[in-house]
């Protein structure tokens, strides 16, 4: 009972020590990027031209005339598909004459561009997205069931799975910062934007939409730690309360409850 409820005061505060800064910059980056849009969304861009015109002229300009480009549903829901080659933008930047939109736009149009050139993070991030989906699904139940029954093993199981999510978000922070600098230097070569002011209107919009993903690299990265450092003290404090014979003894009892059997 003590080593439990030494283990729960434990747990509290290395919680927070490994969870906070995340969902500190997190709070942080929503709120920059929120007070940025907003803002930007009130200026227009040279010409008048919205967003899907603007992913269409650098999509074109660098002669990607295959990628299609249509409005999804949802505020801020815009992605590019590799899979069937689709730019998918959101009626806020689909359909809106403004810096933020073009930005935004741009930035989408960055990834298409990645895919075309071959970029080996946007591979990398794609060919894991399949054990990320199943991760995100068993790692959680995994490391409590090995928890509940004291089966290291298991725990550790999903906490390399926990990994695998962390992985995704830092293999992310290239792919985005790197679209971002494709849509900077493209917005300004096709003359979409001009002069200083709608330069640093870009700059500060893609900037704040980094900051999430820096954000979410550091809460995943957090949780990670977390899981794997309260799975070794939950090891440690395990082997420290049962001996050898009673920990097999738990394993028994578990196979049994499991196949149907009666102790004896």
């Amino acid at each position: 009972m003590r080593i439990r409820e030494e283990a729960e005061m434990f747990e509290d505060s290395t919680f927070w020590f490994f969870v906070a800064p995340g969902l500190l910059l997190g709070l942080y980056a929503q709120a920059r990027i929120k007070a940025n849009y907003v803002r930007f969304s009130r200026v227009g861009t040279s010409g008048g031209i919205a967003g899907a015109q603007v992913a269409r002229a650098l999509l074109d300009a660098r002669g990607l005339q295959r990628v299609r480009i249509e409005p999804t549903p949802g505020m801020l829901s815009d992605h590019y598909d590799p899979q069937s080659k689709t730019l998918r933008l959101s009626p806020e930047v689909y359909y809106t004459p403004s810096l933020a939109a073009a930005g935004v736009a741009a930035h989408e149009t960055g990834h298409a561009l990645q895919d075309a050139a071959g970029y080996l993070p946007l591979k990398a991030r794609s060919l894991i997205v399949p054990a990320v989906q199943l991760s995100a699904k068993v790692a959680p139940w995994l490391f409590i069931a090995g928890v509940l029954l004291g089966a290291n093993s298991l725990a550790w199981v999903g906490v390399i799975l926990f990994g695998a999510q962390t992985l995704f978000t830092l293999i992310t922070l290239p792919v985005e910062f790197d679209a971002s600098a494709r849509a900077q230097q493209l917005l300004v070569s096709q003359g979409i934007i001009r002069g200083e002011q709608q330069a640093e209107g870009i700059e500060k919009v893609l900037g704040a939409a980094a900051w999430t993903y820096v954000a979410g690299a550091v809460s995943s990265l957090g949780s990670f730690l977390y899981v794997a450092y309260m799975s070794t003290r939950w090891s440690a404090a395990i082997s420290e309360a049962l001996p050898d014979s009673s920990r097999c003894r738990v394993w028994v009892l578990a196979a049994q409850k499991r196949n149907g059997v009666s102790d004896p």
